[in-house]
Order: C-alpha cells, then structure tokens, then sequence
C-alpha cells in the first residue's frame, strides 16, 4: 500500500527529517517528549523514527541521561559539503557587524517554504533576541524572505506569491499587490525590513548575499526589538548591515568573472 503524501512528500519520510533537524539544530541534547511538543507529534511516532534515526547512525543517545544528539553518519555528511560553505565565511564579517552595532546576525539562505536560517550569532544585549538555526521563516512577512524572494527568479517568484500570504501579525503584508509593490523596492534599494511583521516586537532588517554567478546565495539580517531596531531604521546600520553582506559576496566568488573581463 503506497504511503500516504503531504504535500508531494511521503508522509513518514518528512517526519524522519522532522526529527533530525529538531534534533540536529538544537544546542543541547532532546528527549522524546521535547521532541514530540516542538513538532506537534505523539511520543510513540517520535520514538518509532529515533529508532531508526540511532540504528542508521544519524543520532545518538546518551545513555546516561536517555537524550539524543547529532550521530556520526551526521557529521560526516558536514564533511563532504563543499569548502566554500556560506556559514564559515560569513561567520567572520558577521561577527564583526555584531559587535560594531549590538544587534543579532542572522544567517539565512533560499528553501522552497522559506527563508532557512543557517547560524546567527547573539547579539550584546542582556535580553537575547534572534531566531534558532534551522527555522524556516515565511518569504512576505520576514525582512530575509522578502530579500531572497526580491532576488529570486521571475519562476520561483510566481510560485510563492501565487500562494495563500498568510498573517503573522496585524502588520503583515497579505495583500499580493502590495508585497510585489514591496518587492520592487527591495530590489531597488538593496534591503528590506519587516518590523513587526513576522512577530509583535521584533524587527529584521536584511541585504542580500551574492555568489559567483551574480545569484542570490543568501541573506545577512539584523534582528532585534522594535525599540532598539526601529522600522525606520538609521542610515548608518543600513550601509552596515549592506558592507557586511557584500564582503561575504566577496568571499563567494561575487564579482571575481567582472574584473576578470572587464
């Protein structure tokens, strides 16, 4: 009997994965029922996957205190990824825009569901503000969506807004019209933001990251209170936030093929 699929998924499989990112994402080791709350799924289904997830060597459980973690097979899949790995080079210029403003980095680059955030590095703040690695945040309604979508092809573009724009807040753009409107400005201008538009409170502001082939790899972001972060927001952390995500461009390759032939 063929297994059921969501969303052109197989069911089983996207909740496998489910699992080994909750897991692999966290910064600390996951029982089942932490597991189980974050995903929304019952404790028997979420041990029926880390069985396999463990057997296969993905994960790990420690015996001491019955929690699992990243596994070797994990780990050496991170080996083989390419050596020009957008999270190691931003790391540096990220680093240095945190400390030079106060504010969190954030990471993040294009999936099909959204902006996948990849690192981000706390801000000085007491209070921490940021998003955890691995999240996926929706393209209209947060400043690295609306970067990576500004930028994307004409193709991909279509599909996302051809979609149902959902509210995450009373500020969200849902209206199509108006987020093609927003887009063209993001284009435009070289950033976007979205203050509380993907959370009451909270404001991102992001510029794109360029690679090689004049594509948008990536997103750079700054995130944090409306208070401290405000919609509108300085020209001094704009040129910033946009000098940062062009030396990470830098590193990728961006503009290497134009001086060459120019």
């Amino acid at each position: 009997m063929a297994e059921e699929r969501v969303d052109g998924g197989v069911r089983s499989v996207q909740v496998a994965l489910d699992v080994l990112e909750a897991v692999a994402f966290s910064d600390e080791e996951l029982g089942v029922t932490q597991i189980a709350e974050r995903l929304g799924l019952t404790k028997g289904s979420v041990h029926r996957h880390l069985l396999t997830l463990v057997e296969r060597g993905y994960l790990v459980q420690n015996p001491a205190t019955t929690r699992y973690s990243r596994g070797p097979r994990s780990r050496l899949l991170a080996h083989y990824a390419p050596e020009a790995d957008l999270i190691q080079l931003a790391s540096g210029p990220m680093r240095e825009l945190r400390d030079l403003l106060g504010h969190s980095v954030v990471l993040s680059e294009s999936s099909p569901r959204g902006a996948l955030v990849l690192s981000k590095i706390g801000g000085t703040a007491a209070i921490e503000i940021g998003v955890r690695p691995g999240s996926e945040l929706p393209f209209h309604s947060s400043a690295q969506g609306k970067v990576l979508l500004a930028f994307a092809s004409n193709g991909m573009r279509e599909r996302v807004l051809a979609r149902a724009l959902p509210a995450s807040t009373p500020h969200t753009m849902t209206d199509r019209k108006l987020v093609e409107d927003e887009l063209v400005r993001v284009a435009r201008e070289g950033f976007a933001s979205a203050p509380e538009q993907a959370m009451l409170g909270i404001n991102a502001v992001a510029a794109p990251i360029f690679d090689e082939k004049d594509s948008c790899a990536g997103a750079l972001a700054l995130v944090g209170s409306i208070q401290f972060l405000p919609a509108d927001i300085d020209a001094k952390s704009v040129a910033a936030l946009k000098a940062a995500a062009a030396q990470i461009s830098r590193l990728l390759g961006h503009g290497r093929i134009r001086q060459k032939t120019a």
